[in-house]
């Protein structure tokens, strides 16, 4: 168990690496992995299971205590992140598929990982852990809405097929985790040490699957989607934290808000867009999940070396 204990925070450690390696891999040897495209569903499933095990009540507690910056941060995930992917992929011209895709990258909630990116860069876990997991229980509702807003031009989009997905792939696996978690904690906390390698692990499957079967997409329109994910996550990032320091809310609650908003579930926007529109219109969030994983490194060394200023401090005691 200890070894599988190093090997899981190793692969945490060192997850955006291991997630181009494994692109990489799939791109040039595609027919290897083809066969995992019918796993995409289930393998989320697995990944959100994990994300219900870490969960517990004083998660929740935010939102009664100090529910201002979640709602804040929420509010601005499912407004930024869905308009500036319209705008952008406006901006670019992206073929129908690809706009779709972005805008469904940008519609769906939170990543698990801007947690930790939160915890690296010094900001608030509490209220990264609260976005993320209010967001993920809105996003039947809001995903499947903002798509047919905002993306039906380009495909049909139907949103009570994707309300039920959602709720199929998301909500469910994440409850059954919480009740496990609930009724038997100690075989829990004896083997929660290994989740991040199960999620790591099926993550990986699901950017091999993608990758493979968009092999010759990548090759012609890799750099066109990688431009437009890498000014959708800028723009998430920047406009995050810009929101937040507009309301008055302290250094610690900006760099929660800006992470969790610029960071989205990214193998959701895969399951979803497999599912519903095409292998293609899936290439944003393959891409979004690698970039992500990038970028919030990135951003979180910066801020773990930037401490709050003094007012910061001060409005944080004050609060």
């Amino acid at each position: 168990m200890k070894t599988l204990e190093k090997i899981s925070a190793l692969a945490g450690k060192y997850f955006a690496v291991l997630v181009i390696i494994a692109a990489v891999i799939s791109f040039i040897f595609p027919s290897a992995f083809l066969v995992f495209g019918s796993f995409i569903t289930l393998l989320l499933g697995v990944v959100m299971f994990g994300m219900g095990l870490t969960l517990k009540p004083v998660d929740f507690k935010l939102i009664v205590t100090k529910p201002l910056p979640v709602i804040i941060g929420i509010a601005a995930q499912y407004t930024i992140m869905p308009l500036v992917a319209f705008g952008i992929a406006y901006l670019l011209r992206l073929p129908p598929e690809l706009a779709a895709g972005l805008v469904l990258l940008g519609s769906v909630p939170g990543g698990t990982a801007s947690n930790v990116m939160v915890y690296l860069a010094r900001g608030n876990v509490a209220l990264s852990v609260a976005m993320t997991s209010f967001s993920t229980m809105l996003a039947p509702i809001m995903t499947p809405l903002l798509l047919y807003l905002l993306a039906g031009q380009w495909l049909p989009v139907n949103p009570a097929a994707m309300f039920l997905s959602i709720i199929q792939v998301i909500i469910i696996p994440i409850i059954l985790g919480f009740l496990v978690q609930r009724f038997f904690p100690v075989a829990v906390e004896k083997s929660i040490a290994v989740v991040p390698l199960i999620s790591v692990t099926a993550i990986l499957i699901i950017v091999t699957a993608v990758t493979a079967a968009n092999a010759a997409n990548v090759a012609s329109a890799g750099a066109l989607v990688f431009a437009a994910v890498f000014l959708h996550n800028s723009f998430g990032l920047f406009l995050g934290y810009f929101t937040a320091r507009l309301i008055g809310l302290n250094e610690n609650d900006r760099r929660a808000i800006s992470i969790e908003v610029g960071m989205q579930n990214s193998g959701l926007g895969v399951s979803l867009a497999t599912t519903h529109f095409s292998p293609l219109a899936a290439l944003p969030s393959v891409w979004g999940a690698i970039w992500h994983n990038i970028s919030g490194p990135i951003i979180a060394t910066i801020w773990a070396n930037k401490s709050p200023d003094k007012r910061d401090v001060k409005l944080k005691k004050a609060n």
